[in-house]
C-alpha cells in the first residue's frame, strides 16, 4: 500500500489515520512546489492531480479523502476510527463532509488559490478576505459541535479528528486564531504517538 502526499496538505490527515489503523504503507512524496502532481507520472495515478491518493495492494488507486477515510476504518475495524452506534456514526461523517467541503474547500482554498475564484486579479484580495472569514467561522461552528469532548465523537478518536487536524494544522502554519476549544483538540492530537510518528515523517514536528 502506498499513499502519496505532499507535506503538510490535506493528506496529512490520512497520513495519520493509517497510522492509528496500524497500517503497513510506504509513502511517496508528490513535490508541488515543481508542479509534480500535474505530470504525466502522477497523473497517471490519480488524473485528478491532486492529493491524497492510496495505491491499494490489491490493485486500484483510492482518492477523494473521505472515501480514503472510510475504507481505512472498514479494513481496519480493530482501529475503531468510526463510531459502531449508527447517529454517532454519522455524526463523525458530518464533521467530515464540513471539513472537507467548507472549511477546506470554500474557506482555506480561497485563501491560498485566491486566482482560482477570482477571474478578475482585481477582486483576489477580496476573494482571500472572504476564505479567511468562512475558515475562521468553520472554527467557531466546530468549536460549538465540540463542547468539552475531548475529540469529535466523544471520548474516543475517529477519523474525524483527522479531518479536523489538517485545518488546524493549516491554521498554525498561516498564523490564524483558533478558538480554545479548537486549540486543546489540536495539542491533544499533537500528544498521541500516532500523530507524532505522521509530523516526524513529513518534516513538521
Amino acid at each position: 500500500m502506498k499513499l502519496y502526499y505532499f507535506t503538510g496538505a490535506c493528506s496529512l490527515g490520512i497520513h495519520v489515520l493509517l497510522e492509528e489503523a496500524g497500517a503497513v504503507y510506504e509513502t511517496s512524496f508528490v513535490d508541488f512546489t515543481k508542479g509534480e502532481q500535474h505530470g504525466a507520472a502522477y497523473l497517471a495515478v490519480n488524473p485528478k492531480g491532486k492529493v491524497p491518493a492510496l495505491e491499494l495492494d490489491e490493485g486500484g488507486v483510492l482518492t477523494e479523502w473521505p472515501a480514503i477515510a472510510a475504507w481505512i476504518a472498514a479494513e481496519y475495524p480493530a482501529a475503531k476510527l468510526v463510531p459502531a452506534a449508527p447517529l454517532a456514526a454519522a455524526r463523525v461523517l458530518e464533521m467530515v463532509a464540513y471539513v472537507n467541503s467548507t472549511v477546506h474547500s470554500q474557506g482555506f482554498a480561497r485563501m491560498v488559490r485566491s486566482g482560482a475564484f477570482a477571474p478578475n486579479p482585481a477582486d483576489k484580495e477580496a476573494v482571500k478576505a472572504r476564505g479567511k472569514e468562512i475558515f475562521a467561522e468553520g472554527f467557531e461552528l466546530i468549536a460549538k459541535a465540540l463542547g468539552d469532548k475531548p475529540f469529535v465523537a466523544g471520548a474516543e478518536f475517529s477519523v474525524a479528528d483527522a479531518a479536523l487536524f489538517y485545518v488546524e494544522q493549516w491554521a498554525k502554519v498561516t498564523k490564524q486564531t483558533l478558538p480554545a476549544v479548537i486549540e486543546a483538540h489540536y495539542e491533544r492530537m499533537l500528544a498521541r504517538p500516532a500523530v507524532g510518528r505522521v509530523m516526524a515523517a513529513e518534516g513538521l514536528a
